[in-house]
């Protein structure tokens, strides 16, 4: 018989993905939540999600709630996404670079890679001898697992111009037919890591853009205002922050002021 989750249990549940990551679940959330944590109860052999939530709370199981926090967010992403963003990198942002210091670039909720790797590729293509590295971020561990290996199946290459996906993508044979790997050249330019965007980022070092696209309509205002203030800290003066086309700075920060839609500055 089904476990089923109670409204009590889902909001212990909505609490958990709010204090951790700043996320806001609506009730229409319930059954996603259910769904996703499901095999995790049957796993412990639980007789309620509210046993589980206990569990993951208590001593010794960090990994376990770290798994559940994998579970309860939401990875969208693809390559090329929103390419306007791209094309300003490449004919506003780049012609001011000149080689000398390492330009960084953060992809700060980098779900599975999609965004990171669009990027290196655009650096590759349009850098010179500027020398640049590529930071990735999370906060779950599992996408951050998938990133890594570069490796996705040929229907998310879809976006990706010809010229990028010959010079910079190679597809896969034999057992590996119908998937594709970004070059090791990109890969070894692009690193991924765990991050809270709640929490304090200053080991990350500073950036010159700073990617923070479709994540904000995730939050509420406090959120938004505490994760973008983390960010700005990041940015290096004259540095960009760009973000996704259907949000807005509006009363969150007045640290940077706005270029075009959806791209700020330092």
């Amino acid at each position: 018989m089904d476990v089923v989750l109670g409204d009590n249990e889902f909001s212990l549940f909505q609490k958990l993905i709010y204090d951790t990551a700043g996320i806001h679940m609506s009730a229409a959330k319930k059954t996603l939540v259910s769904g996703r944590l499901a095999k995790r109860v049957k796993q412990f052999g639980l007789a309620t999600y509210s046993e589980y939530f206990h569990l993951i709370n208590s001593p010794g199981h960090e990994q376990e709630k770290q798994m559940a926090v994998n579970l309860l967010t939401t990875n969208e992403t693809s390559f090329f996404r929103e390419a306007k963003h791209f094309d300003f990198l490449i004919q506003s942002v780049l012609p001011k670079w000149k080689p000398g210091e390492v330009r960084r670039i953060w992809s700060a909720a980098s779900s599975t890679g999609e965004e990171a790797y669009t990027t290196a590729m655009v650096m590759a293509e349009h850098a010179g001898q500027i020398n640049w590295e590529i930071v990735g971020t999370d906060i779950s561990t599992q996408v951050l697992d998938k990133a890594r290996t570069g490796h996705y199946s040929m229907d998310r290459a879809n976006n990706i111009p010809t010229r990028y996906l010959h010079s910079y993508c190679l597809k896969g044979i034999g057992r590996q037919h119908g998937s594709f790997l970004v070059s090791k050249i990109l890969r070894d330019r692009v690193h991924f890591t765990h991050a809270n965007l709640k929490s304090d980022l200053t080991a990350l070092g500073e950036f010159d853009v700073i990617f923070l696209r479709n994540v904000l309509i995730y939050f509420d205002m406090p959120t938004k205002q505490l994760v973008v203030s983390q960010l700005v800290r990041q940015l290096k003066a004259g540095g960009y922050l760009l973000i996704g086309h259907s949000e807005s700075l509006n009363g969150v920060t007045d640290a940077v002021y706005s270029v075009q839609p959806a791209v700020y500055r330092k």
